[in-house]
């Protein structure tokens, strides 16, 4: 399949693992997973940038240009498919234990999101402190980006533990958080 979301860790998509009978814990866990490797990518694409756009030639610049408009791109798939992963789990009972961690995750993915956007137009002006800005804000970025891969990973690896789902699926509220999930530096 040569659908661009098909694989990034070798998970399938979605919409792919419900017509194969994979059940809604696991179908999460690939989701998150999924979204997980992407924010790594962006990570290291966010860190590479803040390496070019350090260096003194128009070339490297460019280049730092280059990966922040990768990133933009990447963000805003990464933030539109957490708001349709929480937009789906805000009518199922059983699993609104995960809209609260979603929620962190969605405000993050935003803030990237953001971020490099501002970073794309900044870095595409012609002024030294605009570019400047530019430098800033792919810094923040990458802060970021950081947080935003982490607290993937941190939520899929609670969805893999067991007795997860018993957490999650939990309608009690005050049972909604997972114990011991910190996410770091998120907004509350």
């Amino acid at each position: 399949m040569n659908d661009k979301r098909t694989t990034v860790l070798g998970t399938e998509p979605p919409e792919m693992a419900k017509a194969s009978g994979v059940k809604n814990g696991d179908e999460h866990y690939q989701q998150l997973r999924r979204l997980g490797g992407m924010a790594h990518q962006v990570r290291a694409a966010t860190r590479a940038a803040d390496h070019f756009v350090a260096q003194e030639s128009a070339q490297d610049h460019e280049t730092a240009s280059w990966l922040v408009s990768i990133c933009l791109t990447v963000a805003e798939e990464v933030a539109g498919e957490l708001d349709v992963l929480a937009k789906g789990l805000k009518d199922r009972p059983p699993e609104t234990g995960l809209m609260h961690p979603l929620q962190k995750l969605r405000t993050l993915a935003h803030q990237f999101h953001a971020a490099a956007r501002a970073a794309d137009h900044f870095l595409d002006q012609d002024s030294g402190e605009d570019h400047g800005t530019g430098s800033w804000l792919i810094a923040c970025a990458m802060g970021l980006a950081d947080r935003l891969a982490n607290a993937l990973d941190d939520l899929a690896s609670q969805l893999k533990r067991p007795g997860a789902a018993e957490v999650f699926g939990n309608e009690n509220p005050a049972r909604r958080t997972v114990p011991g999930l910190n996410i770091k530096g998120m907004v509350v």
